[in-house]
């Protein structure tokens, strides 16, 4: 079995609020629409309101590795790896999912990542062996060189740190 675990723990300081509440309903979407089997959703700072198994995670504040964590742990004992995408990541591409998860099913390794212009982005499996070695700085400290799929065609996922990043088709009349 394969899940998601989407991070929607933080407090967006920079954002100054809770941008999951605006942001997350694009992402689930998204993960519903690919292959994976099952979809935790790590709170923290912030309570979200979600049709789906919901994580909170206390620890959030110590780095986005503690949340992951806390999604890790609420997975099923069958699951065999887990795809990690970012609530504040609105255009993720279910495709982006599913060419991780086919790479991983394919032998690529333990830690598989989505890469966009040569970069490292989300999401990333992370298959079972890895999970007890996540850092509180995350995965991309666990010092495994993660395999690269391009997902260049389908157009990054996003990362809304501030209010001005939001794509136009989320924002309200309001917020112009």
């Amino acid at each position: 079995m394969i899940a998601a675990v989407v991070l929607a723990a933080g407090e967006g300081s920079r954002f100054g609020g809770a941008k999951q509440r605006l942001l997350l309903p694009d992402v689930l979407k998204a993960v519903r629409a690919s292959s994976v089997d099952d979809l935790v959703v790590v709170a923290g700072a912030h309570p979200v309101d979600v049709d789906a198994t919901v994580a909170t995670c206390p620890e959030w504040a110590r780095g986005i590795g503690a949340s992951l964590r806390c999604g890790l742990r609420a997975l099923p004992p069958e699951t065999e790896a887990a795809v990690v995408a970012l609530a504040d990541g609105p255009d993720l591409a279910p495709a982006a999912l599913d060419r991780v998860i086919e790479a991983w099913r394919g032998g690529a390794g333990d830690v598989v990542a989505a890469s966009y212009d040569g970069d490292r982005g989300h999401p990333v499996l992370l298959a079972r062996a890895v999970w007890d070695r996540i850092p509180d700085a995350g995965a991309r400290a666990l010092g495994a060189d993660p395999v690269l799929v391009p997902c260049d065609d389908l157009g990054h996922p996003g990362d809304v740190d501030y209010v001005e990043d939001v794509p136009t088709r989320l924002r309200t009349t309001t917020d112009e």
